[in-house]
């Protein structure tokens, strides 16, 4: 048995959200970088070298990627040998939400409640996923997930007679349907099977994967290749104002299902695709 402490962890969980949002992982910048290469439209190019602008001068001035912050989504992977000391894992976690938020000046988001919407002020609750692994480590992910691209997400209960063509045309639509409003280009998250939750959380948990990295399935890669070419032929593009990259990649998590359903659920990240991780 490995102890931790949630000292440990709240600095841990404050450093995650700083570097999130201020320093956009090396595989979408380099997709940004790739899209720019093959972009021919003028316009659509010149929005690229602004995105990519953006994100050098944050890193050097230590400033946020976006003025949207974020909803802190965590996902902690708690390894079954690791004993937390010195209090609660949840507290922990949200306790380093708020100091990160605080510390690095980061806009404050959230609000207590839907309806009545009074900010509180330190960007808690956090979003946070827990996950059982084996092992005597901690990794944890924060995904600050603004609401531009986050409004984006849809879910649909399809029959099992739609089939991967009724798939592919509720991915299709519901990117058509946002638009420029997720500040494209965007990664698509899809999962696919399970239940309803299951599905919306595959298809959250899909953004994580690297850019670049196809489903291991030759049968989804393909698919997810399909559907990128087909989001991509709607000529959307960057920031909405036209060209051949409204996507970066589209990534599709699989789960089995009931016999009766066949449930989809779209994610949208817009081209500041945020996460950071830590093994503890």
């Amino acid at each position: 048995m490995r102890e931790l402490s949630v000292d440990q962890i709240s600095a841990a969980v404050s450093q995650l959200c700083i570097q999130a949002n201020r320093q956009l992982p090396t595989d979408v910048r380099a997709g940004l970088w790739a899209a720019l290469e093959a972009e021919d439209s003028f316009t659509a190019r010149d929005v690229l070298e602004q995105l990519l602008e953006n994100c050098a001068v944050a890193e050097r001035d230590g400033m946020a990627l976006c003025q949207d912050t974020g909803m802190a989504v965590v996902f902690c992977d708690l390894g079954q040998e690791v004993h937390v000391t010195g209090g609660a894992l949840e507290e922990a976690i949200q306790a380093g939400v708020r100091r990160g938020y605080r510390e690095g000046y980061l806009r404050p988001s959230v609000v207590a409640d839907p309806l009545q919407r009074v900010n509180t002020g330190d960007n808690t609750p956090a979003i946070v996923h827990y996950a059982i692994a084996p092992g005597d480590s901690l990794t944890l992910t924060v995904a600050p997930k603004g609401f531009g691209s986050e409004n984006g997400s849809a879910l649909k209960m399809l029959t099992p007679s739609d089939g991967w063509e009724g798939v592919q045309q509720f991915v299709i639509e519901t990117v058509a349907r946002v638009g420029a409003s997720a500040c494209p280009p965007l990664v698509v998250g899809v999962g696919l099977g399970g239940t309803s939750e299951k599905a919306v959380w595959l298809a959250k948990k899909a953004l994580l994967r690297e850019l670049t990295a196809a489903n291991p399935d030759p049968q989804y890669a393909a698919r997810e290749a399909e559907l990128l070419q087909a989001l991509n032929g709607l000529g959307i593009g960057p920031a909405g104002w036209g060209g051949h990259t409204t996507a970066l990649a589209v990534h599709i998590e699989p789960f089995p299902t009931h016999i009766a359903g066949l449930p989809v659920a779209v994610n949208l990240s817009c081209h500041a695709l945020r996460h950071a991780s830590v093994t503890l």
